[in-house]
């Protein structure tokens, strides 16, 4: 493991030597890649084009706003392509571009491994919680009520 010290602190990574510069730029790229949403519309998209509408059925609960947020995201970032096609009404397709492709993989052996060890963790949340008891709730001086704290 690779210790390094930097103005924002020490930082270990295994095996090679990364800047907290570095670190931040994969937090903020897993942050996309990560999001609920995003996940569930790059699985989905790696079947093929969709249209919204398409899209949305497939994807269930989300609402059209929160899909048209992702898909906004994705394309902004460079994982999806949107094509306008110039009929009445207007047909929008959305597709995977060859980086949000090289993405797929990754998303998928994730999903892989949640399904694969979603048990274990759920019995680790459960023996986590069998072993914590809550504190009272905190107020802030404003008198709102924080959310009751857990404590070992």
């Amino acid at each position: 493991m690779t210790v390094q010290n930097t103005q924002e602190g020490t930082i270990s990574i295994p095996g090679t030597l990364h800047v907290a510069e570095d670190c931040r730029a994969v937090s903020e790229v897993l942050a996309r890649v990560g999001d609920k949403w995003t996940v569930l519309v790059v699985s989905t998209l790696g079947d093929g084009p969709r249209r919204f509408n398409e899209l949305r059925r497939a994807l269930g609960s989300i609402s059209q706003r929160m899909l048209t947020l992702t898909l906004r995201g994705l394309e902004r970032d460079g994982l999806v392509s949107r094509t306008v096609f110039p009929t009445i009404p207007p047909r929008v397709d959305y597709e995977l571009t060859a980086l949000g492709r090289s993405l797929l993989e990754p998303v998928l052996g994730l999903g892989l491994w949640a399904r694969q060890n979603r048990s274990a963790i759920q019995q680790a949340r459960e023996r986590f919680d069998a072993n914590v008891t809550p504190r009272p709730a905190a107020t802030m001086p404003s008198g709102r009520h924080l959310t009751p704290a857990l404590d070992r």
